[in-house]
């Protein structure tokens, strides 16, 4: 059962993304992220999923995207057009397909670089711990370097980096690709605690419908 929230964190308003001035690639998407929940989009490899993630997170920029109509807003404000960096610090971090840690550096120093908006150290230090205690296999291997774990603990690891940013919506990316069932299962449980104990808002892109409409709840 699909549970009602009223309030929107993020909406999306009747966007439409082009790439190299020529290419539509999204045509008036429209859709509300509920606050203090999961919202899952689903689709087939192509269908933009990933797009419209890009366009939300401001990284579709550097990928020659642009936003040519619609709004985005993060608590009614408008972030459309907004850098990366500027998103990020407004409290919006992506966890992209495919884990992408920063494989040279150990664990905990793609932690660090997950808080690169932060200047206060305890507050970093206190972030850490968080992700620690949420995922108490990345604190076992805080001193490995991440290009030696497993697909399952770099994917932790992704998320625990991007919550590093303190974020109020983390938009999630096929966080299931490539990895075992029993881990899928891990990770998401492990989603679904942290939108119920923390408050955060969670937008989940994925292919795996099953799992995802068992944990979303738009």
């Amino acid at each position: 059962i699909l549970r009602e929230a009223s309030v929107a964190m993020l909406s999306i308003n009747n966007i439409v993304v082009v790439y190299d001035n020529v290419i539509l690639v999204l045509k008036g998407v429209s859709l509300d992220v509920r606050k203090g929940a999961i919202t899952t989009l689903l689709g087939a490899n192509g269908a933009g999923k990933s797009t419209t993630l890009k366009a939300i997170s401001g990284i579709l920029f550097t990928e020659r995207g642009s936003i040519t109509k619609g709004t985005i807003t993060l608590e009614g404000k408008p972030i459309q057009g907004k850098r990366a960096f500027d998103v990020t610090s407004l409290g919006i971090a992506q966890v992209f397909e495919g884990r992408r840690v920063f494989e040279s550096l150990t664990c905990e120093e793609n932690l660090v670089a997950g808080a690169h908006i932060e200047r206060d150290s305890g507050k970093i230090a206190s972030g850490i711990e968080l992700v620690y205690s949420y995922f108490p296999r990345l604190k076992e291997r805080r001193n490995q370097q991440s290009g030696y774990l497993s697909g399952g603990e770099q994917q932790m690891l992704a998320i625990g980096r991007a919550l590093m940013s303190s974020p109020k919506v983390i938009l999630l990316d096929e966080p299931s690709l490539g990895l075992a069932p029993m881990l899928v299962e891990e990770i998401f449980g492990i989603v679904k605690r942290l939108v119920e104990r923390e408050g955060l808002t969670v937008l989940l892109v994925e292919q795996n419908a099953s799992m995802a409409l068992a944990v979303a709840e738009h």
